[in-house]
């Protein structure tokens, strides 16, 4: 099946260029320029939206927000600001990854690329293995939701799966390679540290506090761990 990508950015060359990369790679594009004519090509039921943040009219980061009380379709948001607060903040609104300009169209064809076939690939997956409980953390594989003491932990797609790739293997450290790897894909093509910008997303939605962790760990120089153990039926 032919998967849709939406383009969304207000400069017709970036668009332009985006577009010959997607459609030589069989890929479906609509174009939006404006967060308004984004959020009417939404309804035309994309699986992908590439989305810039800094739009005309609305910032992306409002796009993303509207786009979520209607839609899980999976969204890359690209930005011209390397800032990490712009990437947690759009994360943490379910951004399911991001592109910092200038970008190489290969680069974000492989990144359209690794997110629809770790979320929609068409291969069988794995068979969940159910609901993980740890001391005041649940997390339900099948359903996919995360449950804390404070309540449920809305998180994103990825930052789930990540979740999921820590807590497989309990007091093991993983680096950033490994889990780049176990989540986004072999062929992954970006910088490594959009894994810490995802720790930070997961680490607030699950209440985790960075600077005393109780869920993830931190290994200096290294990765990170999950800290939990598995409570005994």
């Amino acid at each position: 099946m032919t998967r849709r990508i939406l383009i969304v950015d207000d400069e017709p060359q970036i668009r332009t260029v985006l577009r010959a990369y997607l459609t030589a790679e069989g890929f479906e594009v609509d174009e939006a320029a404006t967060g308004a004519d984004a959020l009417n090509a939404v309804r035309r039921g994309p699986d992908l939206v590439l989305l810039d943040i800094g739009l005309p009219d609305l910032s992306g980061l409002e796009v993303l927000a509207k786009i979520r009380a209607a839609s899980d379709v999976y969204v890359i948001l690209v930005t011209a600001r390397a800032e990490e607060v712009d990437k947690l903040v759009g994360l943490s609104v379910g951004a399911d990854d991001y592109v910092t300009k200038p970008f190489s169209p290969r680069e974000v064809v492989a990144r359209v690329r690794t997110v629809l076939r770790r979320l929609r690939s068409d291969a069988p997956e794995p068979a969940p293995r159910g609901v993980w409980r740890f001391e005041g953390l649940t997390i339900d594989e099948p359903g996919r939701e995360v449950t804390t003491d404070a309540g449920p932990a809305e998180l994103s797609a990825l930052d789930f799966d990540l979740l999921l790739a820590l807590a497989s293997a309990p007091g093991r450290v993983f680096s950033r390679a490994q889990l780049l790897e176990k989540v986004w894909g072999y062929d992954f093509y970006g910088d490594e540290r959009v894994v810490d910008v995802h720790i930070r997303s997961m680490r607030a939605a699950l209440g985790d506090d960075a600077n005393a962790p109780r869920i993830i760990g931190t290994v200096r120089g290294v990765g990170y761990k999950f800290l939990l153990h598995p409570l005994e039926d």
